[in-house]
């Protein structure tokens, strides 16, 4: 499964341009959900206006990305009458977004787990004291470890074991391409306003 970051940015432009920001999320999640895509919003920056956002980090998940990143990286055109300034006589706003692979970063290899038994504790009786049926996982790369004790059966306390520790690292790789995104992020504060991806003619409010 293939997954990508897509960085939402208002470039530094006005109000109406993060208020751009915000409707393009929108828009990115509904056609994600349409395309069967699993997004979520993993951070997003609020600007100063409510319903505006400086920028959003979208994480989408799922098979042939290519297509859904390649409709939307670049410069975004939304063509409209300001909602903040009624007599402005500007009607171009601008956002853009920015593609991040991190399929690579975020696979999972169990023969990177070590796994360690150990008695379990708490409730249980003297056959749990007695039998080393917990279990350890740690993601050796990362250190990250959980404990599973709460089966009888070492074999089903590995089973747990592993799918906790899948989730975490999951949330603890999503945060090291977020902070990966943020080291770039001050390298695209101005935005190229010429040949855009898309353009919108929609009312901003």
């Amino acid at each position: 499964m293939e997954q990508k970051i897509l960085q939402l940015t208002s470039g530094k432009g006005p109000e109406e341009c993060e208020r751009v920001v915000a409707k393009m999320l929108e828009k990115i999640l509904k056609q994600a959900r349409t395309e069967g895509l699993d997004a979520s919003v993993v951070e997003q920056v609020k600007g100063n206006i409510a319903g505006t956002l400086l920028s959003a980090l979208v994480l989408i998940k799922g098979k042939e990305l290519s297509s859904f990143c390649s409709d939307w990286e670049g410069s975004i055109q939304w063509v409209a009458q300001s909602p903040y300034r009624k007599f402005h006589r500007r009607k171009n706003w601008f956002a853009g977004v920015i593609i991040h692979d991190i399929t690579a970063q975020m696979q999972w290899n169990e023969r990177e787990v070590a796994f360690q038994t150990m008695r379990a504790s708490g409730p249980g009786g003297q056959h749990v004291n007695k039998t080393e049926s917990a279990v350890r996982a740690t993601h050796v790369p990362s250190g990250i470890s959980v404990t599973a004790s709460s089966e009888r059966s070492q074999m089903m306390n590995k089973k747990e074991a592993v799918e906790r520790l899948k989730g975490k690292l999951l949330s603890w790789q999503v945060e090291q391409a977020n902070a990966k995104v943020q080291g770039q992020w001050m390298e695209h504060n101005t935005l190229l306003r010429g040949n855009p991806v898309k353009v919108f003619k929609e009312p901003l409010h």
